[in-house]
């Protein structure tokens, strides 16, 4: 830990120097100064100023304009030049032709902006970005300006994305593979499913301008996640002023649901103030049969289980910070963020035991009351450097994290005869987990332009992770609580990641080409202690190499290809390396496995765009040591656990297919349809199985008038394989009518999810000793009627930031 704080006191000061060098220019300049207002005479605040040459138009230097909508561009070589001043809304301005001599400083005749509406008169076709753009390195849909964004949220606009498929639980999946990292603005969004889906539903999708989808992410990023990124750019502006939106959401299916936000952004000079607040509360059963058979030495034993669930869920989340311009070409930064949640939940279980599935031999009932917390608080130092005007820059981040969790279980056992009568004494049992982990980062990515088509970044990272686990049951003993010594222990990990990366590109005229490396170097520890102090360390030190490569042709407008290769870890989640257990009845439980390995994948990808709309993509994915729920069994005591263990690899292959179609001016279509392979091997399990599965949505969106849309989404997911398990099929119908008012500042829409209620879960194992199947319901058809506003500037927004602590916060589990 010294020696990170040590890298980063010294980090700290050699970028601070970088960012005062000034390069010095061996050629005699000079230096150009002017303004630059609106037609209304007001300064033109942030307007870019362009220093172009006289005899092509090419651009020499850039600058912004201050507040008060002065610029200033020194080091201009001598020589004659035209000066040329942009900001959207408004048509250009172009001095005449400005001659700079050496050591002279020359002032600009003042450029006025004139708004773009009177020329657009005259102008019959205006171009604009296609729907699902293909770069390099991931696919870009253009959601600003586009139908998807008028009246819908966030998740609404996800759901329609290539590839992306949204289940019952709001849990994402990206080409048939789960464990997608979601992004807003770059930010690694640590939050449980339930609480995303909070956050992506009340987010307008009018303040959306693309979502990327990166399946193959670039040596930049943290190579945790095999799935791939999802990051979710909104729509950005520093103008003056203060704006802001609330939400409120209420609905009901068979339990109540409420949720609602604040959102506030203030921007006067150099200062930017934002913050967020937002709150949900919710009930929701669920409702779970069990059916296993257990074979012990030839006989054979028959539970069905049943258990009904209704759990209580809220939270509040919150977002402060400020940015403040210490110049034009540095920004310093502080962010504050956390949340505050809870989830009580009363659980019943009863389970039916018998010799010939019919005659019920014994009977046992659990019933469990919990009750959770998570508590949360991440500080943030960030600081911008632009370095000079051709796109040089520096940017440094430096993080604090720490999460309080406690989880409290109390469990009534009793056992009958099959007549009802006592078989034997009930059991009390209860359980604490008060859990700690502190996080600590510190990262700095450098960029630096080489011309007009090669570009060099670069980057570090330190991390450090502690966490404290101390799990302490009890048992009623002659009437009195002892500690149950099978079942207590005390668990510490402590991880050091230390990373590197660079990253080049260059383009041609049809061609594009990146490539990448980045090298994480993992220590780590783990210290398990049982009630006897009896130690079982776990001890690790690796180094890993992810190389990434990118290559993209266009044939023609029409016609154009790509072609990326990444490798990528998963390490496991800190409480999955506990070895403490879960209980969930007096025949089942969760195991945590303190020896499970990191898994590493391989990915490919080929795609094809054509008309810069229409998109395919072919892949295929390698992971070894592939982290992934066991069911294990103890035959004698007629025990079943799940746990998490490595199996030998997972073999995947996609085929996706985008396909928007516009029936009529007021139907819009947009088919998304995966077909994809997941095979798994482990020579321990004797596993060697995969299936061919199928997922598709078709969104359907008319536009019955200028302020009133209906909506309708129709999911399908065929039967598939994953490890042991085998799903059945899901399919539910979505619907929902918006109305927009005040000038489009207002909406209000009435929606219904999975109106048929057909959304269910059937799954199945068959494998060596292990013979069950599961069938779970959850509460999924629900009414909403949701209302958003927006007021103020509608123009700002605060500058968003990729924290150094989000990879690291992302493996700790909310519960929620």
């Amino acid at each position: 830990m010294k020696s990170i704080l040590y890298n980063t006191l010294l980090l700290l000061g050699l970028t601070t120097c970088l960012g005062t060098v000034k390069a010095q220019n061996t050629a005699p300049t000079g230096k150009i100064t002017g303004s630059v207002i609106t037609e209304q005479g007001k300064p033109a605040d942030f307007a870019t100023v362009s220093l172009l040459r006289v005899k092509d138009s090419s651009i020499v230097k850039s600058s912004l304009t201050n507040e008060s909508g002065q610029y200033a561009i020194e080091r201009v070589v001598a020589g004659t030049y035209l000066i040329k001043a942009t900001i959207i809304g408004y048509d250009k301005s172009v001095s005449g032709p400005v001659t700079v001599a050496a050591n002279a400083v020359v002032s600009v005749p003042v450029l006025k902006l004139v708004p773009g509406s009177n020329s657009l008169k005259a102008v019959s076709v205006v171009a604009t970005k296609p729907l699902i753009e293909r770069k390099i390195d991931r696919t870009v849909m253009n959601v600003e300006n586009s139908v998807l964004a008028a009246g819908n949220s966030a998740m609404e606009i996800l759901e329609r994305a290539p590839g992306v498929t949204v289940d019952k639980d709001d849990n994402i999946s990206l080409k048939g593979k789960q464990g997608v990292t979601v992004m807003i603005d770059g930010k690694l969004t640590y939050l449980s499913a339930q609480q995303l889906s909070s956050l992506l539903r009340s987010t307008d999708g009018n303040s959306i301008q693309s979502i990327e989808i990166i399946t193959n992410p670039s040596a930049k990023y943290d190579a945790a996640g095999n799935s791939g990124i999802i990051n979710i750019k909104m729509k950005k502006n520093r103008n003056a002023g203060t704006n802001g939106s609330i939400a409120a959401t209420g609905g009901y299916g068979n339990n109540h649901k409420a949720s609602s936000s604040l959102n506030l952004n203030h921007k006067d000079g150099k200062l930017n103030v934002f913050g967020n607040y937002s709150y949900f509360n919710n009930k929701r059963p669920q409702d779970i049969n069990l059916n296993r058979t257990i074979n012990n030495a030839g006989v054979n034993t028959f539970f069905n289980e049943s258990t009904d669930m209704l759990g209580s869920r809220s939270a509040h989340n919150y977002k402060l910070g400020a940015d403040y311009d210490l110049s034009k070409t540095n920004t310093l930064g502080i962010q504050l963020t956390g949340y505050n949640s809870s989830f009580d939940a009363n659980t019943f279980n009863n389970t039916l035991i018998s010799l010939d599935r019919i005659n019920n031999s014994a009977v046992t009932t659990t019933r469990n009351t919990s009750a959770e917390r998570y508590n949360n608080i991440t500080a943030n130092i960030n600081n911008r450097i632009v370095l000079d005007t051709l796109g040089k820059e520096l940017s440094m981040d430096a993080d604090y994290s720490h999460f309080a969790n406690r989880q409290s279980n109390n469990y009534t056992n009793n056992f009958f005869q099959a007549d009802g009568s006592t078989l034997k004494y009930g059991s009390l049992l209860r359980n604490n987990l008060p859990t700690k982990i502190n996080i600590a980062t510190y990262k700095a990515d450098y960029t630096n332009p080489i011309g007009k088509t090669m570009k060099l970044e670069a980057g570090i990272k330190f991390s450090y992770v502690g966490t404290d686990n101390d799990l302490r049951t009890d048992s009623i003993l002659n009437g009195n609580w002892v500690t149950d010594a099978g079942r207590t222990n005390l668990y510490k990990y402590t991880e050091n990641i230390n990373a590197g990366y660079f990253n080049f590109s260059k383009s041609w005229k049809k061609t594009s080409v990146q490539a990448g490396l980045r090298a994480e170097q993992t220590n780590s520890k783990g210290d398990s202690r049982d009630i006897y102090n009896v130690a079982t360390v776990n001890d690790r030190h690796y180094l890993s190499l992810f190389p990434s490569v990118f290559v993209n042709h266009e044939f023609s407008d029409n016609h154009s290809l790509g072609l990326n290769y990444s490798r990528r870890i998963d390490r496991p989640s800190y409480d999955d390396l506990n070895s403490f257990t879960q209980i969930l009845n007096a025949y089942t439980y969760v195991q945590g496995n303190p020896n499970l390995k990191p898994q590493y994948t391989n990915s490919y990808e080929l795609s094809y765009t054509f008309k810069k709309r229409f998109n395919a993509t072919l892949g295929y994915s390698l992971t070894t040591d592939v982290m992934a729920e066991v069911p294990r069994q103890i035959d004698d005591k007629k025990i079943t656990f799940i746990t998490r263990e490595n199996l030998a690899e997972q073999n995947s292959f996609n085929l996706n297919l985008s396909l928007p179609f516009g029936i009529t001016k007021w139907w819009n279509m947009n088919n998304n349809v995966t077909g994809f392979y997941l095979g798994f091997k482990s020579a321990a399990l004797e596993l060697d199985n995969g299936q061919y599965a199928l997922q598709g949505n078709s969104i359907n969106t008319f536009t019955l008038s200028k302020t009133v849309k209906f909506e309708g989404t129709f999911n399908y997911q065929s039967p598939l394989t994953y490890a042991l398990f085998h799903i059945g099929h899901q399919y539910n119908f979505d619907a929902g009518i918006s109305k927009s008012f005040a000038q489009k500042k207002a909406n209000l829409k009435f929606s219904v999810s999975d109106v048929f209620n057909t959304r269910k879960q059937n799954l199945t194992v068959r494998q060596g000793n292990l013979n069950f199947n599961v069938f779970q319901k959850n509460e999924t058809r629900v009414a909403r009627l949701t209302f958003t506003y927006n007021f103020g500037n509608s123009k700002i927004q605060a500058r968003k930031r990729t924290t150094g602590s989000d990879a690291e916060k992302s493996r700790v589990k909310s519960g929620n």
